[in-house]
């Protein structure tokens, strides 16, 4: 009798613990990036009536007698599964589609979450709602901060090389003489942007003519035969053996406004690596490098975890890579509290990357909701209730005959 009373007692306890993992859960139905919680149970040791004993010639085996003395808890597991994503179209707002953790540091302490949802602090350090700064992987694999800097210049840089890319039709194609305009921008060693109108020509698909002239120049004398704000690439030809131009690689001085509508010049590497022959069509694609400075109008976070600033000159410009933890063991993590979880000894150690590389994407714009089924909670509720209820009267119901006992004395 008191052997079932204290199973009883057992029982009660391990759903009261599973009641209040099943609140919690609940509780928690709308917590960004939660990981809901299970509770499992066990018996525990057994009391021996008798032992077992083997078969015999003249009497057959005969199973162990025991009595059990109730349960208990074998496990509280964090079930760590996917669950759906929200759209809020916050820029900030980030969530990991597959495996991984994002990484967010207190000093020296690392935590992991699920829960996306980050803020910019005076500082312009990418932090969660409790100040813990997200941490990015930098080209040398070590993690730091994420800081943007709303303030922050692209240095101009002047044009160094421009690429010719497209085709140029052989002679075969090209009957009478062939003509292509279009207009490029380069960045002097000032910084100033200049726009250059560039024809491409032949007489007959033999010979090519590449001309670069600045327009904003002063005009040339009357009566000139030939215009000197003009630079060109003259005969041109195309390789067909070796698959390459004649003039591939060979640097010009483009002439250019110095802002008073004077001529200055600027050096530039003409690349024709790209550059095909063949075909009837023309045409021709120019590609200069350089740039003006520009300031950081704005900045986006793509599904690879690169975050990548967006400048006034049209220019975009990485900033820093997301970085994202994978573990072992998942399940075996500690909740740290704030929606963040802490390694532990069961859990393996944190390996670290990048979004993409092994890891899940990154789903800018939307946030893990909560992966907790209500339906089944209180489902699991009722179970639990009923458990209780039942392990109550195993209690009442060995009290009862501990009263006939007593009462066979009157």
């Amino acid at each position: 009798m008191l052997r079932s009373m204290y199973s009883g007692i057992s029982g009660m306890k391990n759903f009261q613990t599973k009641l209040d993992v099943i609140g919690n859960n609940i509780a928690n139905v709308n917590t960004y990036g939660f990981k809901k919680g299970r509770v499992t149970f066990k018996d525990t040791m057994s009391q021996m009536v008798s032992g077992a004993s083997g078969a015999s010639a003249n009497r057959g085996g005969k199973n162990a007698m025991q009595v059990g003395l109730g349960s208990t808890l074998a496990s509280i597991d964090i079930i760590d599964t996917q669950s759906s994503l929200q759209t809020t179209g916050r820029a900030l707002d980030l969530a990991i589609d597959g495996d991984g953790y994002f990484i967010v540091k207190q000093g020296s302490q690392s935590f992991y979450t699920r829960a996306g949802n980050f803020y910019l602090d005076n500082t312009g350090t990418l932090v969660n709602s409790e100040g813990l700064k997200v941490q990015q992987y930098d080209e040398t694999g070590q993690l730091k901060d994420i800081v943007v800097d709303v303030n922050s210049v692209l240095p101009s840089k002047n044009t160094t090389k421009i690429e010719v890319l497209g085709n140029f039709p052989d002679n075969k194609s090209v009957s009478g003489k062939t003509e292509q305009t279009q207009q490029i921008e380069v960045v002097d060693t000032d910084g100033n942007k200049h726009v250059l109108t560039v024809t491409t020509s032949t007489e007959d698909g033999d010979k090519w003519t590449i001309s670069f002239e600045d327009k904003s120049l002063d005009p040339p004398p009357a009566g000139t035969t030939n215009n000197p704000n003009i630079v060109k690439i003259e005969d041109l030809t195309y390789d067909s053996n070796t698959k390459k131009w004649n003039k591939d690689g060979n640097d010009i001085d483009l002439k250019i406004n110095d802002g008073t509508g004077k001529e200055k010049t600027l050096k530039v590497k003409i690349d024709l690596s790209q550059l095909t022959s063949g075909g009837e069509s023309l045409k021709a694609v120019y590609t200069p490098d350089g740039q003006e400075q520009g300031t950081l109008k704005s900045f986006n976070i793509g599904s690879m975890g690169e975050i990548n600033g967006v400048y006034s000159n049209g220019k975009v410009s990485p900033i820093g890579t997301l970085a994202v933890a994978k573990f072992s063991n998942p399940a075996g993590l500690q909740k740290a509290g704030n929606n963040t979880f802490m390694a532990s000894v069961n859990s393996g150690t944190a390996n670290y990357g990048v979004p993409g590389d092994g890891f899940g994407n990154i789903a800018s714009g939307s946030l893990e909701m909560s992966n907790v089924d209500l339906s089944e909670e209180f489902t699991e509720m009722i179970v639990a209730q009923r458990g209780f209820q039942a392990n109550t009267r195993i209690i009442t119901t060995s009290d009862e005959i501990l009263q006939e006992l007593i009462n066979l004395k009157r």
